[in-house]
């Protein structure tokens, strides 16, 4: 059970009811996780148009998802894998891209620096190498991707934060576990 309220839609008013109304008319749902933040409408509305604007980006959608897969798996938050396991599929990731963007790798050599770079950036908190910063250049990624990629590895943590504080009840398919990496 979550510990924070999940309002139900059809009960909120004000800014969270036209808030939840924006999201329902693009997913089609009010997932649980923003019936959650929905407790407050900045953080709402905070969260929506960070992720709205960074969906406007340089970075293609495959993209910031394979970001949210990495990120979700270092911080292992389980709303988000699922999420962003269904959400993957959606954007056209193979069960395949989904799993290796969660080990932080790719088969792709952008993707996987892609992948490994925000991996890096959460458990280094931000702290990179010269060196890594310029990996990411060697395989076409501008200083406006790089940008982007921090905002999305931020806007992440947010939620993979938020659950862990709220145990927000899943309401995507499970993620599956992934089997250990042989050595």
């Amino acid at each position: 059970m979550s510990r924070i309220n999940q309002i139900a839609p059809e009960n909120a008013t004000g800014p969270a009811a036209e808030l939840f109304a924006a999201v329902k008319g693009k997913l089609g749902m009010v997932p649980n996780m923003m019936r959650a933040i929905g407790n407050s409408p900045a953080a709402l509305s905070a969260y929506l148009q960070f992720s709205g604007n960074l969906a406007g980006g340089s970075l293609s959608n495959q993209q910031r998802e394979q970001i949210a897969l990495a990120v979700g798996e270092a911080n292992q938050c389980d709303y988000c894998l699922a999420a962003h396991s269904a959400l993957g599929k959606m954007a056209g990731l193979s069960t395949d891209q989904i799993r290796d963007a969660r080990r932080s790798s790719a088969v792709d050599p952008k993707s996987d620096a892609l992948v490994r770079f925000a991996s890096t950036l959460v458990k280094r908190r931000g702290n990179v190498s010269d060196e890594e910063l310029q990996e990411l250049r060697q395989h076409g990624f501008t200083d406006a991707d790089i940008t982007e990629v921090v905002a999305n590895v931020a806007l992440n943590i947010f939620t993979n934060y938020f659950n862990h504080v709220a145990d927000t009840e899943i309401d995507f398919p499970k993620a599956e576990r992934l089997e250990p990496q042989a050595a």
